[in-house]
């Protein structure tokens, strides 16, 4: 039997490759002791499930990697109540992994907000079940953590968005060219790069890789864009067989041109809800372990995808813009960008695939 002759179920639950576990351990260990900054003398609860393959290579990985008084809890056998007492027994700056083929239940308790609460450190897995098969092997990879790359490189994207007036981002596909323009200033650009020196959390969710802003005008964002992945009602990334073509006006999208009937329903149900479907985070994704042909299934990890991503509709906690509330802006929906250049006032930053800026 081949890998294609099994059901996506299978598929999450089958074990992976020895060799996979063994990246998975030494990309780990980088996490661990340059990003999380984890060392002797701090404590470390993992709290894990076995449902998965990914989710027990994870867990095997960071068995390996933390000392023997490490403690290693399975959700799926214990209650939660128990869960939240182990948690209180932690001290601030100790750590907390969380390896969730799903994403774990606490009655309420918003788990990665509270635990940061208490001042511990988080690794964050979450929704392994969603990249069954080789997805796995590739989230594994996404994990590798070079710090000269995502520091470098963060940083200096960042001090390129927050003195750039203007953006452009051009893409081709089919004989198609776009170009989605930004002309105003952009905000003060956030880093997602494993460097929580400046920050008042450490940790989040995993894998890593990401810049993002948005226009400080938002009725300053017009043209358009080739959307080659959108993430769908079940927060899976949809590809369609060819990009599709969104039309922005005044920050809005009036129009997708080879449009899907997945991708309608998207735009009707923000619609419905909003009114209208403001375009509004401008995110530079880093990740090199994805590509638009190298992808995983579930939406929240592949946004760290190398490349150019935005969000449709009103909802950006990040920003506050005036006119938007935040009871009525319901939805943040991922969209990927077919992208051959970036340009930051004259300056291109992307190109090749890949970010050409240095610190």
């Amino acid at each position: 039997m081949t890998a294609s002759d099994l059901s996506t179920a299978e598929l999450s639950t089958a074990e992976l490759p020895a060799c996979a576990i063994d990246a998975a351990t030494a990309h780990l260990r980088d996490v661990l002791a340059i990003a999380l900054e984890h060392g002797p003398g701090r404590r470390a609860l993992v709290v894990y499930d076995t449902r998965t393959g990914l989710a027990r290579a994870l867990t095997e990985a960071y068995r390996r990697n933390l000392p023997q008084d490490a403690e290693f809890v399975d959700f799926d056998a214990v209650t939660p109540d128990q869960v939240l007492a182990l948690f209180k027994t932690l001290a601030p700056h100790d750590l907390v992994a969380l390896v969730q083929s799903s994403n774990f239940r606490l009655d309420g308790f918003r788990l990665r907000v509270e635990l940061f609460k208490l001042g511990l450190k988080v690794i964050e897995h979450v929704h392994l079940s969603r990249m069954p098969g080789a997805q796995g092997e590739h989230y594994i990879e996404s994990l590798a953590y070079d710090p000269a790359y995502f520091r470098g490189v963060g940083h200096a994207l960042k001090a390129r968005i927050d003195r750039a007036r203007r953006a452009e981002v051009r893409g081709s596909a089919n004989g198609i060219e776009t170009v989605l323009r930004f002309d105003a200033p952009l905000e003060s650009a956030k880093l997602n790069v494993g460097d929580y020196g400046a920050m008042n959390n450490v940790g989040g969710q995993f894998p890593i890789g990401e810049v993002f802003t948005e226009a400080t005008d938002l009725e300053a964002v017009g043209g358009r864009a080739l959307i080659h992945v959108f993430g769908d009602t079940s927060y899976l990334v949809n590809r369609p067989e060819k990009p599709i073509t969104i039309v922005i006006e005044r920050g809005r999208v009036v129009e997708a041109i080879d449009s899907t009937p997945e991708f309608d329903e998207v735009l009707a149900i923000i619609r419905r809800d909003e009114g209208e479907v403001w375009v509004r985070e401008l995110g530079f994704g880093m990740n090199r372990a994805f590509t638009r042909e190298r992808r995983v299934d579930d939406i929240g990890t592949y946004e760290r995808m190398c490349g150019i991503h935005l969000s449709l509709g009103a909802k950006h906690g990040v920003y506050a813009k005036p006119g938007f509330k935040r009871k009525d802006a319901r939805y943040h929906i991922d969209v990927f960008a077919v992208t051959d250049a970036v340009y930051l006032d004259d300056e291109r930053v992307y190109a090749g695939g890949a970010w050409t800026v240095t610190g």
